[in-house]
């Protein structure tokens, strides 16, 4: 019988470090080796010792759980160095982890253009590399950088620089698609040749995505027969990105039938996906298969009911196998069907509420031809829904507020921007009067209404403003245009959106403050 077992390789850590506008800190490092320990990925790559002094001091403070599971990366001996006196390579190999990746050149022109060596030197580093390296350690692999290109080009020398690896003791050996130009049409000819060389139980990939075929090209490369899988959580990396590891595993598990570790837990992978992106402070796509926001989300009335009776015939998976949702977004083509749905998700009692329900869609699709989007700010819908259909009491009202903005001279004589905001709001029949300064108007807003606010309320010091985007819906009209103002929130147990219109920036702003207030404590009470 076919042996159905995948090892998952993740790069995360290094390879994802490589991203544009992503930066690792040791307390980043040692979260997420935590959760992707914990989820059951195979190998965790964690860095290259020797190469920056964040990984040099990960690996030295490395908590022992994790050492067994822990690739160090590096590199091979350099011309004219033994490789028991490489600093490089001892660097790696003295890390205090059991396993080691090590990268070598299999494209020829590389050999000559960056190594500056000839071809059979750098078979010669690259055997005494290895061969050394599986003395010192429990396992060893060999990345074979731009291997593909490098079997178009001189696919003899190619072939003989992998054979050499394996030969001298690297128990996996790892085909690398470094810039990303492999199609997968591409791959089984090329497998043809390596397997004579190489036992397919010894054989892993490494795909980038820079013609969007990571993807592809990985599951392809497990159905001819190679038995690791190389890439990052979320398709991280420089340029275009890695193979994409979430896309990867959740279609090798549920659609192929093959068996990984993190099989046990692939009901977490939405939200591990996710809080890998907060940890990095980026926003999560919401298209991503499988664990975007929108991986399941519906909109349109007729395709609504539709998915409601036969959700198989719309979603290609269950949403919970991968712990991810159902969503029926509410949206001015929504039927009735989803405004119940979603007022059942609420808990709101609708029971003999046919012409108030009516009325409520209509109320939606009258929000939505203002400029409101719902189907991107679900707490705002909820309270829309609650304020329609519950005697809903408000935490708070607003008598008034005032936001300035002005330069001034600080002083040195420079000009400086500065921002204060001045509310009044009654908590019951208390008035109270708050004034902030803040970094520009809307955070002295904010600053302001929580002044006054905590005392009645002090869970809001948990609560936080993640991300703040204004939107110009109709720009021909310049600066007197409608804006659309979208407010990320999160407290230590959940995160929301909520949404705000207005012609005026400040009004539209303090809106989606006031949902995002409002949802926190509505949820949150205690």
């Amino acid at each position: 019988m076919k042996d159905k077992t995948i090892k998952i390789y993740d790069s995360t850590l290094r390879d994802g470090a490589q991203t544009k506008g992503v930066s690792f800190s040791i307390d980043d490092k040692l979260r997420i080796l935590e959760i992707l320990t914990d989820i059951g990925v195979d190998y965790v790559e964690a860095g290259w010792p020797g190469a920056n002094p964040t990984d040099d001091k990960l690996f030295q403070t490395l908590p022992e759980k994790f050492r067994s599971k822990v690739v160090a990366f590096g590199m091979m001996r350099k011309k004219g160095q033994s490789a028991n006196n490489d600093p490089g390579l001892n660097a790696v190999l003295n890390s205090g982890v059991p396993t080691t990746c090590l990268v070598g050149k299999s494209w020829d022109f590389h050999v000559k253009s960056a190594l500056r060596v000839t071809n059979s030197e750098n078979l010669d580093m690259i055997y005494d590399s290895i061969n050394y390296a599986s003395q010192r350690l429990d396992e060893v692999m060999f990345d074979a950088e731009h291997f593909f290109d490098g079997y178009k080009s001189n696919p003899k020398y190619s072939i003989e620089v992998i054979k050499t690896a394996f030969d001298a003791g690297a128990q996996w050996i790892v085909l690398c698609d470094t810039n990303g130009g492999t199609l997968p049409f591409e791959l089984s000819n090329i497998f043809d040749d390596v397997k004579k060389v190489i036992p397919l139980t010894n054989l892993g990939v490494h795909f980038h995505n820079d013609t969007d075929n990571a993807t592809y090209n990985s599951i392809e490369s497990v159905r001819l027969g190679v038995k690791q899988v190389q890439g990052t959580f979320n398709g991280l990396g420089e340029r275009c990105g890695n193979s994409n590891l979430v896309n990867v595993a959740a279609n090798l598990i549920l659609k192929m039938g093959y068996n990984c570790k993190l099989k046990k837990k692939l009901n977490k992978i939405t939200s591990i996906s996710r809080l890998i992106d907060e940890i990095l402070n980026r926003q999560s796509l919401r298209n991503l298969p499988f664990v975007g926001s929108a991986a399941f989300a519906h909109k349109g009335g007729l395709h609504i009911s539709a998915v409601e009776k036969d959700p198989k015939s719309y979603e290609h998976i269950d949403p919970s196998t991968v712990g991810n949702e159902r969503l029926l977004v509410v949206s001015n083509q929504s039927g009735k069907s989803n405004v119940v749905n979603k007022l059942k998700k609420f808990k709101i009692n609708i029971k003999g509420k046919e012409k108030k329900i009516s009325s409520f869609l209509e109320l939606v699709k009258n929000q939505e031809s203002l400029g409101y989007a719902y189907d991107g700010a679900e707490a705002s819908f909820e309270l829309l829904s609650r304020r329609t259909f519950q005697n809903f009491k408000e935490f708070y009202s607003l008598e008034t507020f005032k936001v300035s903005d002005e330069k001034i001279k600080n002083e040195k004589g420079e000009f400086v921007p500065f921002s204060e905001a001045r509310v009044k709001i009654f908590v019951g029949k208390k008035e109270f009067y708050s004034a902030s300064e803040g970094n520009g108007p809307i955070h002295a807003l904010d600053n302001a209404l929580r002044n006054a606010l905590l005392k009645y309320y002090p869970s809001l010091s948990d609560l936080n403003l993640v991300d703040y985007k204004v939107r110009i819906l109709n720009p021909k009209d310049g600066t007197k245009a409608l804006v659309r103002v979208r407010i990320e929130s999160s407290n230590s147990i959940h995160s929301w959106s909520t949404i705000g219109v207005s012609y005026n920036v400040v009004d539209a702003s303090y809106i989606a403050l006031n949902d995002s207030i409002t949802y926190h404590l509505l949820k949150f009470k205690k």
